[in-house]
């Protein structure tokens, strides 16, 4: 899973970053076609400390505001909620990312010492 705004940090960058309060965080959108409506998330954003989560999210927010409202009877209630998500500053996967990050590391390392 690819995440946004990371550049070329290294895992070990990632980490220290996320022990000085950085987020790894994901937003809600919701797209209808009249009697079609669905709700996504999008990828995972890095968000440094001090950054504003909300901010990062607006461009989700934006979208679901003009495409997420015209779908009968879901698109309504599904921009409300992936608004709601938004605005709360997206779904936080700081925890999850980071317990990844640090299973995956020593695999990494191994399989490179036993090449």
């Amino acid at each position: 899973m690819a995440i946004q705004g990371l550049g070329s940090m290294s895992p070990d960058q990632l980490r220290f970053e996320v022990q000085r309060g950085a987020k790894l965080v994901r937003y809600q959108y919701c797209v209808s076609l009249l009697v079609i409506t669905f709700k996504r998330w999008s990828e995972v954003y890095y968000i440094p400390t001090g950054e504003s989560s909300v901010v990062k999210g607006l461009p989700w927010t934006l979208l679901t505001l003009v495409a997420g409202w015209w779908g009968i009877p879901w698109g309504p209630i599904f921009t409300i909620q992936a608004l709601i998500t938004n605005f709360k500053g997206g779904k936080d996967l700081t925890a999850e990312m980071s317990a990844a990050i640090t299973r995956t590391a020593p695999t990494q390392t191994m399989a490179t010492s036993q090449q």
